[in-house]
């Protein structure tokens, strides 16, 4: 498959990187709306071709599929622009914080015939997957709390991420991924949501706090923030013990610890690049051999939950889905 990068973002030099580890997709091409930036990164990533406007890359014949890495206003616009110039599109995540623009863009992709997927690339590493197994063989007994954090110092009023304008704030950024893990641990989507931010920037949420409400009793409760210092984890525990995982979303240091009774085995999980087993199986199902790991239904669910928290951080209200 021959990819296209939408921008030249830094986040881009991650998928380069997964794409290194597998011949089922190759960077042909990268546009900016500044042309002498878009010939540099490819200059300094070795790819073939620099277009100077995103329409151009739209346009590129020898252009299979889209990688939209734009900031999170823009993922659905220029995804459905993308679907409906003939090409598949794997949208950076969160593909959006309301559920009708979810539903839009998956209109999109169906009147054209082409996959699209949002990019959760956690949800592709072999630890993930671990996880889930561990989860169906009963290990941690009856599943009743799921807790979850993702934050990292933010100051930089002018950064992207601090711009109500362009979908910025920490949920959209980090906590996004807490929500993904909650509703991946829980098997389910969550009944009821009550929330709490702090705002900054220019009116975006620089702490969320929220607590989901999931079928048969199981709480969900996560926090993301960028004026916290740095957290990052996932436990689900059950009624017989639980399973914490220090680095859930980068998997850079892999293994999931099983507690119960005060004893802890760690379970070890080999290394592995999640952009590349995402690649991966977006060729896949590209090549029709198999649905996407994360595909509608997913996408709906999370922006769905999404749009909800927002809802009740700003009513100060519990909603319910």
């Amino acid at each position: 498959m021959r990819w296209g990068l939408l921008s030249t973002a830094h986040i881009n030099g991650k998928l380069l990187a997964g794409a290194q580890g597998t011949d089922e997709a190759t960077v042909v091409a990268v546009a900016s709306r500044d042309r002498s930036r878009a010939e540099a990164f490819a200059r300094e990533q070795g790819i073939e071709r620099a277009h100077a406007s995103y329409e151009a890359l739209l346009e590129d014949p020898d252009v299979d599929a889209i990688y939209n890495p734009l900031p999170n206003s823009m993922h659905v616009p220029w995804s459905v622009r993308a679907l409906e110039a003939g090409k598949h599109v794997l949208c950076e995540k969160p593909m959006t914080r309301r559920v009708a623009e979810a539903e839009e863009a998956f209109a999109a992709a169906e009147r054209a015939g082409r996959v699209l997927e949002e990019a959760f690339m956690w949800r592709h590493h072999p630890q993930t997957q671990r996880l889930r197994e561990l989860l169906d063989e009963g290990v941690i007994g009856q599943l009743r709390l799921v807790q979850a954090s993702f934050s990292h110092p933010l100051t930089d009023v002018g950064d992207i991420r601090m711009q109500r304008v362009l979908d910025g704030g920490s949920l959209m950024d980090v906590g996004c991924y807490c929500l993904s893990g909650a509703r991946l641990v829980a098997g389910a989507e969550p009944e009821r949501v009550a929330a709490e931010q702090v705002l900054g920037g220019d009116g975006v949420d620089v702490v969320f706090a929220a607590t989901l409400t999931f079928p048969g009793e199981v709480i969900g409760q996560f926090h993301s923030g960028f004026a916290v210092g740095g957290r990052h984890h996932l436990e689900a525990i059950g009624d017989e013990g639980s399973l914490y995982l220090s680095d859930p979303w980068h998997g850079q240091a892999p293994g999931i610890e099983l507690r119960r009774e005060g004893e802890t085995e760690r379970i070890e999980i080999s290394p592995a690049n999640p952009y590349t087993h995402e690649l991966v199986d977006f060729g896949r199902a590209v090549r029709g051999e198999a649905p996407p790991l994360l595909g509608k239904a997913d996408a709906l669910a999370q922006a769905r939950a999404i749009e909800a928290l927002y809802a009740a951080a700003e009513s100060g209200t519990p909603v319910a889905l």
